[in-house]
């Protein structure tokens, strides 16, 4: 099992960057993958960006360019940069790992971008 805890969400401006962190109760060097999902009000939870084992990396079409998905297996910690954010990635956003089958979920942290 792995407990996932999100951290660095908050209001900013449109325009504006904020960094989101994973924090992992275990080690997260042998998870398949790792991932950062939203949900919007009264919209279905998509995923934002998932990154390997292998450091291999996809981004919904919205976010490419202006987000960075990272991992550190060092500090079993997974990031997102958020970078140009608009007031559409208005969202709570759920760290995710996919661990042999089972599918783990941190509680949220909420990203509100002003216009």
């Amino acid at each position: 099992q792995v407990q996932l805890v999100e951290s660095g969400g908050g209001l900013v401006q449109a325009g504006g960057s904020l960094r989101l962190s994973c924090a992992a109760s275990r080690s997260i060097f042998s998870i398949n993958a790792m991932g950062w999902y939203r949900q919007a009000p009264g919209k279905q939870r998509e995923l934002v960006a998932r990154i390997t084992s292998g450091g291999r990396t996809n981004y919904e079409d919205s976010v490419k360019g202006r987000f960075t998905i990272s991992r550190d297996n060092f500090k079993n910690t997974l990031y997102l940069q958020m970078n140009i954010l608009k007031p559409e990635d208005t969202a709570v956003y759920y760290c995710n790992a996919e661990d042999y089958g089972r599918v783990y979920w941190g509680k949220g942290t909420l990203v509100t971008v002003s216009s």
